[in-house]
């Protein structure tokens, strides 16, 4: 047997892979977090699946959910919300699986921060604007971050910041930010994106909070800073221009 571990996406249950819908389908066993992982996803599983909501559940509990599926030799769907490759404690599953002898493999998933561009309908990148993306996030109860990898650091580069897990902590962001980007620079907030009530709050670095404020969110919100939100006078990509020269063009 084998544990699949997949990204389901940032919660629209048509934004989950194929690749990650097929391995639904035929695995027996599917371990699902219950607390950010759309119901409705469910559906792919086969009729008779054994459906095991995770967000009970301890490390401990999990583990033993994937030796009673190793004993009785059924492979295991694993679905986590977004992608598997940032914030999604995997590493910590795959460890431990590996200590047990038990096989396992990785489904990427539709990352939130791209989901959320989209609901924005902007790109995140700009020529001479702002070329490189940063996915970072704030100290919370469950992770410390890093002394080295301060926002302020990030913030020194004028990126694009995609700020994951710290909707709690808008202030401190505003605080840290507001001297490198000024506070005339865009920020937005999407709360759980793709869901049927998905929100939306634009604004500044210096109004950002009173929409906060209005429009209250507690958790599965990614904050985004920087200038490529909202800038109109950027050059155009020489990709395409009609003097770049290419070999896919004569």
């Amino acid at each position: 047997m084998t544990v699949y571990f997949i990204g389901a996406g940032p919660g629209a249950a048509d934004l989950l892979t194929l690749r990650g819908r097929d391995t639904l389908a035929r695995c027996p066993v599917c371990l699902y977090a219950g607390s950010i992982v759309p119901p409705d996803m469910l559906k792919f599983c086969p009729e008779d699946a054994r459906l095991v909501d995770t967000a009970p559940l301890s490390l401990d509990e999990i583990e033993a959910e994937y030796a009673k599926a190793h004993a009785q030799g059924q492979d295991v769907a694993r679905l986590h919300s977004g992608d598997l490759s940032i914030y999604s404690a995997v590493a910590e599953q795959t460890r431990r699986l590996e200590r047990l002898g038990i096989p396992w493999s990785m489904v990427p998933g539709v990352p939130a921060f791209a989901a959320a561009a989209s609901v924005l309908g902007r790109e995140l990148t700009m020529p001479g604007v702002a070329q490189s993306v940063v996915l970072t996030r704030m100290t919370g109860r469950a992770s410390a971050m890093p002394e080295r990898e301060k926002l302020e650091a990030f913030a020194a580069t004028g990126a694009t910041l995609a700020i994951h897990l710290a909707i709690h902590a808008l202030e401190k962001i505003v605080q840290a930010l507001t001297p490198f980007y000024g506070a005339e620079c865009p920020v937005a907030i999407v709360a759980r994106a793709t869901w049927p009530d998905q929100l939306v709050l634009r604004g500044t670095l210096g109004t950002i909070e009173a929409e906060l404020a209005q429009n209250p969110v507690e958790r599965t919100a990614l904050v985004l800073v920087g200038p490529a939100l909202a800038e109109q006078d950027f050059r155009e990509s020489a990709l395409y221009d009609p003097d770049y020269r290419r070999r896919f063009r004569s």
